[in-house]
């Protein structure tokens, strides 16, 4: 029996060659007439191998490279326990904004504790703002007080003033301020909520003012409220049942150290070309650019494509699913020490060497996993990494 990737992957691959056969001919008629076709006959065959699709359960899932495995299916041997550890961990309090590295971290189901509970969103349509937009979020530096404040800094020639606000509001001051249910994060998802913030050491509108003079908009600050955002099923786990803070949509993204080291080596054979500077030769590709929040080291480049299941620190830990390949964007390209954007690093070295690995979009380039924990726990630098099952192949 074929997999829903090994269905969509075939599918695809025929519909590419037809789209290749017929894209220079003009034929729109026939090209339209072919694209309908596949499309219906893909659906079809789903229907008739729906009685395989595996039901919502709240208990940790099983992908479907390992419920519909075939006798002759195999895996990669795991590392052996002690030779892949923590080697960073960082929380991005405000979405799109300066990460933080921190030696320890909580976590639960909705992801790393204070990670992406913040966003900032344009006042008047009510979606959220990112750095993929405004590459110079990145400049915003959050930072976590000893008295639970986070404390919000701005560039020294930005004209805008550090403002501190509550980390985590109580119910009491939410109830105090402006809360939005429907802030688009995507427009083909759902709205979430969220709480529109006040300044505990300004004036009311201190906030959203100092933002939007930063911003040259309006725009506001706002905390995620209580109503839980579910976030999409994925190819090789469809019966995913999880929540999400401002995450772009998985609750952790994890990555190997070691990435970076392979992404800089393929860059340098691509210098010159393409709109990649020499200044190549020398600059380096920080992992910080790609903004994960659990580093590992020990396991290889990209070690983590190869992973279904983890658990961190001891076996008794919550077993954490690696649901997804992390498909990118341009917001690798933005530096985050200048706020400026690349033309053409990472992505276009990315195309070169990472493609092909997600099922759904075979053309986006991978870097990292997508990630959701079945349980609360506590994740600490120099932990060991249990890799509990690897994905079939």
């Amino acid at each position: 029996m074929y997999t829903l990737a090994e269905d969509l992957m075939t599918w695809t691959s025929r519909l590419e060659r037809l789209l290749m056969q017929f894209q220079e001919s003009g034929n729109t008629f026939l090209l339209t007439t072919i694209v309908l076709s596949l499309s219906l006959g893909f659906v079809a065959h789903r229907i008739r191998n729906n009685q395989q699709k595996p039901t919502l359960s709240t208990s940790v899932p099983t992908s479907n490279h390992s419920s519909e495995m075939l006798s002759s299916t195999t895996a990669k041997a795991a590392p052996p326990t002690g030779s892949v550890i923590v080697s960073k961990i960082l929380i991005h309090p405000i979405k799109s904004c300066r990460g933080i590295s921190v030696q320890s971290a909580h976590y639960t189901p909705e992801g790393i504790e204070n990670d992406r509970i913040w966003c900032i969103i344009d006042a008047q349509s009510l979606t959220v703002i990112t750095a993929r937009e405004v590459p110079k979020m990145v400049l915003i530096k959050p930072s976590i007080e000893p008295d639970g404040t986070l404390k919000i800094c701005f560039p020294n020639d930005s004209g805008c003033k550090d403002f501190s606000i509550p980390l985590k509001p109580a119910d009491a001051t939410l109830k105090s301020w402006t809360n939005f249910p429907k802030i688009v994060m995507w427009p083909e998802h759902n709205p979430v909520d969220g709480y529109i913030c006040e300044s505990i050491n300004e004036a009311k509108g201190t906030a959203s003012a100092t933002l939007s003079r930063y911003f040259e908009k309006p725009v506001h600050l706002v905390y995620k409220g209580s109503l839980p955002r579910k976030i999409a099923p994925t190819t090789s786990f469809p019966a995913l049942d999880a929540t999400a803070k401002y995450q772009d949509m998985y609750p952790m993204l994890v990555l190997s150290e070691e990435s970076t080291g392979a992404i800089e080596k393929e860059l340098q054979s691509h210098i010159g070309t393409q709109g990649i500077d020499e200044r190549w030769r020398t600059d380096s590709v920080p992992i910080e650019r790609f903004r994960p929040n659990i580093i590992f080291r020990g396991g290889g480049p990209f070690a983590e494509d190869d992973w279904e299941e983890i658990r961190i620190g001891s076996d008794n830990s919550p077993p954490i699913t690696l649901v997804s390949k992390c498909t990118r964007c341009l917001l690798p390209n933005v530096n985050p020490e200048t706020g400026e954007r690349d033309k053409a690093v990472p992505y276009k070295v990315l195309m070169k060497f990472r493609i092909g690995l997600d099922p759904t979009h075979r053309m986006k380039p991978c870097v990292g996993c997508n990630a959701v924990p079945y349980g609360n726990g506590t994740v600490k630098v120099g932990d060991w990494v249990h890799i509990k099952k690897m994905m079939t192949i």
